[in-house]
């Protein structure tokens, strides 16, 4: 498969450069920048993330609307994080190694393959990261619940999937997940405690290569006080405070804060001072997630801006962990 993907031909159009500009500067305003001792680990449900039409500015006539514009734009802020978990990636693989090639050598991919089957949607789950900060440690693999486990989910819709990296000698893992939307919410609970289930299960073994596990996507959960959250932290799972009120998609206002997207790892709230299963990564109380409405493609409507970005915003939040050697 190629992994480097021209863009179109000729000079980039002002219109990016300034979106991008833009987008950048935003960034800048509102991220830490990666630093000798950080750790940024991002999130993000870039929509229908598979193929890209090949012109710096779509047509109401292409398909997929999504063009080099937009995918420059999704490169500055991939480019913040030194590991971004991407959720909605396709079978076609276009618009992932297009991204690449804008990102630059020392940005790498790995990659599940697609879940089959009409629940998993051709999606798989994909982690680009900064190589020149952060390495594959080596570890990779798909969760699959057993026969005995199964209780009242079959299987994972989409199967989460594993990934492993090292910060100057501290490794940690991260574990993604796409959960299936259902026909209402409580189809969801199933698939949220049996993860949330394997995870400590994971975690909890001696002897298991299961060092900082962290968990990061697109959960669809709904509140914070509803039956999903409670299915979600229900084995000790928790979000840190400062993503509790920032919103979710772009289709929220301030009366309908969702929690879809999450960036969590096993800890206790209600017990001050309980170990939080981390090692050599300390949470420095920053995080958020990342509004591109205002930056980028500002004469489209948010429908428009959400197939060509996303329906969702990138979340984030920063460590403080060993620098690389």
């Amino acid at each position: 498969m190629t992994t480097t993907i021209a863009p179109p031909p000729g000079p980039v159009p002002g219109a990016v450069t300034d979106d991008a500009a833009r987008v950048g500067a935003a960034l800048a305003a509102q991220v830490p920048a990666k630093a000798t001792a950080d750790l940024l680990i991002g999130t993000w449900n870039i929509r229908a993330f598979g193929d890209l039409t090949h012109k710096w500015r779509s047509t109401q006539d292409d398909s997929p609307r999504r063009d080099w514009h937009a995918l420059t734009c999704i490169a500055e802020v991939v480019r913040r994080f030194d590991v971004t978990a991407v959720q909605e990636t396709r079978r076609d693989t276009t618009a992932l190694f297009a991204l690449l090639s804008l990102l630059g050598p020392r940005y790498k991919v790995i990659a599940s393959d697609v879940t089959e089957g009409g629940p998993g949607n051709g999606e798989r789950l994909a982690y680009v990261y900064d190589s020149e900060r952060v390495q594959a440690s080596g570890l990779v693999g798909e969760l699959v619940l057993p026969a005995d486990a199964r209780n009242d989910v079959e299987q994972f819709a989409r199967t989460p999937y594993a990934a492993g990296f090292v910060r100057g000698g501290t490794e940690f893992i991260l574990t993604t997940v796409h959960v299936l939307w259902g026909e209402r919410p409580a189809d969801r609970i199933g698939e949220l405690t049996a993860f949330a289930t394997w995870m400590r299960g994971w975690a909890d073994r001696p002897g298991d290569w299961n060092h900082n596990l962290l968990v990061l996507g697109d959960f669809n959960l709904d509140r914070l006080d509803d039956p999903l959250f409670a299915a979600f932290a229900s084995t000790g799972l928790w979000p840190p405070a400062e993503l509790n009120e920032v919103p979710r998609t772009i289709f929220d206002d301030d009366k309908d804060r969702h929690q879809y997207d999450q960036i969590a790892w096993f800890s206790d709230p209600a017990r001050p001072g309980a170990p939080s299963l981390l090692d050599g990564l300390t949470y420095t109380g920053r995080g958020g997630s990342f509004d591109f409405v205002p930056h980028a493609l500002r004469d489209l409507t948010r429908t428009q801006v959400s197939w060509r970005l996303s329906d969702h915003y990138p979340l984030w939040l920063e460590f403080s962990a060993p620098p690389t050697p």
